[in-house]
């Protein structure tokens, strides 16, 4: 088995870090809300509930629905996934053949409190967000303010790499290298199954967007590129370089592409093709490559460039910064602020 290491570091695009601060000092600090994806019909078997929670992850929450309702884990649903060091608010559903629900004050705690409910035809499956909004609060800042707005504004033109974020690696760091060990033969669960596949595509498009930040390319067109629709899972290309493809990519109506590994040739043709093939051309790449074909996982892409919508920010003190922003399904705050600097301790003093 190669030797394997944490995912590589993610060169900023917009410059050397402006900040050093605190994320996460309390809950309070990280707050994500859910925005919906579509409205609940009104009737139907599952009670569609909106929660918020505090210092709680998505999965310890739905069991505990599931403990409440008195029903399988399986038949609770929900978009996605939530920090569990933050305060966040989601939606979940809960399958209730007989359209009775239980009380629903048994279910609220201190740190889970259900702010609506009504009725809907169907369990709420994954991905079913517009995207999620956040409100961070970074404290113990130091940095000259002057360039920590002026990378902000850098970051709310240009946009930053859509990296996928720490998270997707595993408290140590380590999914990849579970993956690996999967991939020789260690078995496991069905849904860790599913999250190291995740992890080890995860680290293979990591590879390729980092190269393209370090050419200075992440945001612009290569001779084949494949182009992703900005909010979409829809890719098209290649196809000849045009004026109109130039104001689609400047409008961020459209975003370069990076691979999300599995079976079958590479969409990319001509140097986009190169530089993801030579990206992933080591010894752990290429089993991480044939551990996700064997897996029966196929091509498909995901877009290299992420804007956040309607960045906002303000100082509520001196070394306080609040930050506020809204990204799309997939998309990872904590990549956002990595642009900034480092916020997971204060800086030197």
């Amino acid at each position: 088995m190669p030797e394997t290491e944490l995912p590589e570091s993610m060169p900023r695009a917009c410059g050397p870090a402006v900040l050093h601060g605190r994320m996460r000092a309390r809950p309070e600090d990280f707050r994500v809300e859910e925005e919906p994806g579509f409205e609940p019909s009104g009737s139907g078997e599952h009670l569609l509930l909106t929660i918020e929670k505090r210092g709680m992850n998505t999965a310890h929450a739905a069991k505990l629905i599931a403990q409440w309702a008195r029903v399988p884990e399986m038949g609770v649903g929900y978009a996605g996934l939530k920090d569990r060091h933050a305060v966040t608010r989601q939606r979940f559903s809960v399958h209730l053949p007989k359209k009775v629900s239980p009380d629903l004050a048994a279910l609220e705690s201190p740190e889970l409190r259900v702010l609506e409910h009504t009725w809907h035809a169907r369990k709420l499956p994954r991905g079913a967000l517009a995207g999620n909004r956040f409100v961070i609060t970074l404290r113990e800042v130091v940095g000259d303010r002057e360039a920590i707005h002026a990378r902000l504004d850098a970051m709310s033109r240009q946009g930053v790499p859509n990296y996928f974020g720490e998270q997707r690696f595993g408290r140590e760091g380590d999914n990849v290298s579970q993956a690996l060990a999967m991939f020789q033969g260690r078995r496991v669960r069905r849904e860790q199954r599913t999250m190291l596949l995740s992890a080890a595509r995860s680290e293979l498009f990591n590879r390729v967007l980092a190269q393209r930040v370090r050419q200075g390319n992440w945001n612009a067109g290569l001779d084949g590129e494949v182009w992703a629709l900005d909010g979409s899972r829809s890719v098209f290309g290649p196809e000849p370089w045009t004026p109109e493809l130039a104001q689609r990519l400047e409008s961020f109506d459209i975003h370069p592409s990076g691979p999300l590994w599995g079976r079958g040739p590479l969409r990319t043709t001509g140097e986009a093709a190169r530089l993801e093939m030579d990206a992933l051309s080591d010894e752990l790449c290429l089993a991480v490559r044939a551990g996700l074909e064997q897996a029966g996982l196929e091509q498909e892409r995901r877009a290299l460039r992420l804007r956040p919508r309607d960045l906002s920010w303000q100082w509520p003190d001196d070394t306080v910064l609040e930050l506020s922003f809204a990204l799309p399904p997939g998309a990872y705050a904590t990549v956002v602020l990595s642009e900034l600097g480092d916020t997971n301790a204060p800086g030197p003093g």
